[in-house]
């Protein structure tokens, strides 16, 4: 089944203001979580229940998983240095 990809504002904002050419690899790898979110290269965070990122480069994806309403909901979008720090 697909999952539906849910972008809040703020990560909208975070996603135009990265260059071009990691803004597209970014966008190929956010609609490959449509069809397996927990696809390979998808790492679970131990800290958080059901959040999990994908590595792009230097820059980090965090999303989290909602298998009850087959959602996923884009938490950030940035640089490795500054992922973690929310």
């Amino acid at each position: 089944m697909n999952y539906q990809i849910v972008i809040p504002k703020p990560v909208q904002k975070q996603l135009g203001i990265l260059p071009e050419n990691i803004k597209g690899k970014i966008i190929e790898q956010v609609l490959k979580l449509k069809e397996n979110p927990r696809s390979f290269g998808s790492v679970k965070l131990k800290s958080y229940e059901n959040e999990y990122r994908i590595r792009v480069g230097d820059y980090r994806i965090r999303y989290e998983i909602d298998d009850n309403n087959h959602t996923v909901i884009l938490l950030h979008c940035k640089h490795r240095k500054d992922i973690y720090r929310t």
